[in-house]
Order: structure tokens, then C-alpha cells, then sequence
């Protein structure tokens, strides 16, 4: 996730490579994890990825649509879709909430800085503020797991 996140603050680019490496380990890790569920664990993480990158895509050209012009790259989408392998069900929108306030926050107090005025039209590298916010959420689930 650091790699992501590094990546797409740099060059407003999440790499295919390391969101498909992400989406791929958190299908292991769901089998891994669960090792008596058979396959319920890692299709169950299919599910949830698939359910994450396509509610990601309908964003994506619902914003198309009305904006006529891009708001979500494809590479936020791959990114959902490895979130969904890797969170439960009810981490999902809770990670991509602190993402989504983590980002409007950063990118408020960096026009400020600036002195420049906020603009709809604004960019945002989503992906950096996704990627450790699907960290971020692994680890709660994770520790909600244990206890």
C-alpha cells in the first residue's frame, strides 16, 4: 500500500502491477486465514472485490457522464477491487470515508497554503490517501478479529 501510495502521489498513477499484486494476496490471504472454510474465504473475498470495483466503476462514469470529463481513474477502480479482497464487508466504507476526508482535507489545506482558491475542477491522487487507508482498515479488521 505504501507503493501505491507513493506512486499515485507522485505521478497521479496507481500502478496495475502492485493493485493487482494487492488483490491477488488478499485472496491468498483469505484462504490462508480461513483454512477451514474451503473455498467460502477466498470466493467470499472475490465477491466483496468485485462488489467494491464495480461500485468504484459506476462512480467513475456516473462522474463521466454528468461532468463530461474523467474524476476517477481506472487505477482508483483496480485499487477498490483489491480494498475488497483484503476488508470485510462493513470495513469497506469505512476506509474509503477516511480516504475520501483524508484527501478533501489535504487538499484543502494545500490550496490554502498556497493561497489559491478551491476549484471543483481540483486534482486529488486518490489513490494515496486509499491505499493507506485500505491499510488502515485491514489492521482494525484485524484486531476486531482478535478480540
Amino acid at each position: 500500500m505504501l507503493g501505491v501510495a507513493s506512486a499515485d502521489a507522485r505521478r497521479y498513477v496507481v500502478p496495475d502491477a502492485l493493485s493487482g499484486g494487492a488483490f491477488a494476496l488478499g485472496v491468498i490471504h483469505a484462504a490462508a486465514a480461513n483454512p477451514d472454510s474451503g473455498l467460502e474465504a477466498p470466493l467470499m473475498a472475490l465477491a466483496r472485490a468485485a462488489f467494491a470495483a464495480g461500485l468504484f466503476l459506476l462512480v467513475r462514469i456516473a462522474y463521466r457522464r454528468f461532468r463530461r470529463r474523467d474524476g476517477l481513474g481506472l487505477g482508483d477502480v483496480k485499487l477498490a477491487g483489491a480494498a475488497g479482497a483484503w476488508l470485510s464487508l462493513p470495513m469497506l466504507p469505512i476506509a474509503i470515508e477516511i480516504a475520501a476526508l483524508a484527501a478533501l482535507a489535504a487538499y484543502v489545506v494545500r490550496q490554502r497554503k498556497r493561497s489559491r482558491l478551491l476549484r471543483a475542477a481540483g486534482r486529488v491522487p486518490f489513490g494515496a490517501f486509499f491505499a493507506p487507508a485500505i491499510w488502515l482498515g485491514w489492521v482494525m479488521d484485524t484486531i476486531q478479529q482478535t478480540l
